[in-house]
């Protein structure tokens, strides 16, 4: 427990206006003392609501664990720890959503009734394991969210709360252990049943009434019980929330949903005797979120939110995000833009090569967005598991690196062409790779790299090549100069699936912000454009 709660009569309790100034002043002052800088924010990192308790044997999971879990972040640059809160069910004993363990009987092992959909006996270890971890840390009135918070503050990170608005992880399952009993038992409720073909068609409808109160009264529910810096509201996940040809109806709702949630954010900075910050994750391209109704600018002006994330959904990090025409539109506002990367890495939707991004990519992309404005990098799903990160080992550089351009100049980096994972409804998705090449056409990339390489560094051309048929042709440029073909160069994941070739920029090319890679004379099919600093 922080030892300023010592300081506050009762749970924060106040028995006037003077007092609780008092109480925010002394609020005021440790946060500064536990390095609050509010202009120095390098880094946001997204706590998934089941990364811990299913990455944990519960047999290992002491107080020490539990510690740990929070001081690895310590010394880093992280300065925000958000804590996702919620899927369809609730991570900690809610009275709103039932809590994930519900159903689940402690003593009847893995192959219980509540366990009977998951399709692998491996799975069902695994989610077995998930709820004795929950039930242990977060059953029978503990909450180890609450210890988490505390922790992170004295640690001199400041919490934060994610709320994901419409999780429907499994939904190609109905009888999958996650759903909520709202979600099974109003189809009705649901935004495309007509058609029911994807995930997306069975997330819940934000048109409605219910829907809307009943996710608000989660979000009373949160602030009552968790004492944090800032509420998140996660609009991707899973990023479509009303009826097909009713997000402009939705955008206007949602706007009022949002101020509902700012209003009460300032009943609870009364109480608490701080400052609590509103932020909302919305997709990487402002016409798409606008056309999905999350009408992110318009909060922005109105004052509803401090901090926007923008972000793509799950299946590729995102380095090309229109950061600047954000900002353009951000104008005017206090808001901060904070650039959302996902942990996964594919060069276009088909991609059957499914990899995580490694050091090297999150630097390139972290230099990319950073030099084109974005406020803070926003981390999601980095973890600290194997399953997580191929190159686990580079996890605490990564945390102490890639959060400022100071850190990231001169350091090794890629930057890899890849795509935006979310279009509105009706919109063209639009992507590069992979690309159809013949000797008489010329393909064209923009590759944007943020700072040009330092002086000692040396660049390449690295391009997949597909089906390649040699014509002895090929030529490379980058920025109108002509690159050198280059054998033996090593690569590490991730990687392309297909045979790999390099070209070497000549010094001097490469310049800041985004760079044009031409290539001719080639015969297949590309599926990778990368331009790597060494």
């Amino acid at each position: 427990m922080p030892f300023y709660r010592f300081l506050l009569p009762g749970p924060y309790k106040s028995s006037g206006l003077i007092f609780m100034f008092q109480c925010g002043m002394i609020l005021e002052i440790l946060r500064q003392s536990l390095n609050y800088d509010e202009g120095c924010e390098p880094m946001i990192l997204n706590i998934d609501n089941t990364h811990f308790f299913v990455s944990r044997k519960a047999e290992d999971v002491t107080e020490k664990e539990i510690n740990r879990f929070i001081d690895q972040y310590a010394g880093t640059q992280v300065s925000q720890l958000v804590f996702s809160i919620n899927a369809m069910r609730a991570s900690y004993d809610s009275r709103v959503f039932e809590p994930i363990w519900q159903g689940y009987d402690p003593e009847g092992g893995p192959d219980q009734p509540f366990l009977s959909a998951l399709p692998s006996e491996e799975s069902r270890q695994r989610f077995d394991n998930m709820m004795q971890n929950y039930c242990q840390l977060c059953g029978n009135g503990k909450n180890v969210f609450q210890h988490w918070i505390a922790r992170t503050r004295e640690v001199g990170i400041s919490p934060w709360i994610s709320t994901r608005m419409n999780d429907i992880h499994e939904v190609n399952d109905e009888r999958h252990p996650f759903h909520s009993e709202f979600w099974r038992t109003h189809p009705e409720a649901r935004r495309s049943m007509y058609h029911d073909v994807g995930w997306s068609d069975r997330a819940l409808d934000f048109g409605r009434q219910d829907v809307r109160d009943r996710h608000f009264a989660f979000i009373e529910e949160i602030m009552e019980l968790y004492d944090v810096d800032g509420l998140e509201l996660d609009w991707m996940r899973f990023g479509y929330h009303f009826r097909p040809g009713f997000e402009e109806e939705g955008a206007v709702l949602l706007t009022e949903f949002t101020s509902d949630v700012r209003r009460l954010l300032d009943t609870w900075e009364t109480r608490r005797g701080h400052k609590i910050e509103l932020s909302a994750r919305v997709p990487s391209r402002p016409a798409t979120s606008l056309a999905l109704g999350l009408d992110a600018v318009e909060w922005a002006r109105r004052g509803l939110i401090s901090r926007l994330v923008i972000t793509p959904f799950w299946a590729t990090s995102e380095a090309d995000m229109p950061v600047e025409i954000w900002k353009q539109l951000l104008r005017g506002t206090d808001v901060k833009l904070e650039a959302g990367l996902e942990l996964l890495l594919r060069a276009y939707p088909a991609s059957k090569k499914v990899q995580t991004n490694s050091l090297g990519t999150v630097r390139g992309a972290a230099m990319a967005l950073l030099s084109r404005g974005a406020d803070d990098l926003y981390l999601y799903n980095y973890f600290d598991c194997v399953t997580c990160m191929d190159d686990l080992e580079n996890y605490p550089t990564l945390l102490r690196e890639v959060g400022e351009l100071d850190t990231l100049r001169g350091k090794p980096r890629r930057h890899v062409v890849t795509y935006s994972d979310t279009w509105a409804v009706g919109e063209p998705a639009g992507y590069l790779l992979p690309a159809t090449v013949t000797p008489h056409s010329v393909k064209a990339f923009a590759v944007p790299i943020g700072e040009a390489p330092a002086a000692a560094q040396q660049a390449y051309v690295v391009l997949g090549v597909a089906q390649e048929q040699d014509t002895g042709e090929e030529t490379v440029w980058v920025n109108g100069t002509v690159c050198q073909e280059v054998k033996d160069i090593l690569l590490s994941r991730p990687l392309p699936a297909s045979p790999v070739r390099t070209w070497m920029i000549p010094a001097q090319a490469l310049h800041k912000g985004r760079n044009v890679v031409e290539i001719q004379g080639f015969a297949g099919t590309l599926d990778w454009v990368e331009i790597k600093i060494v």
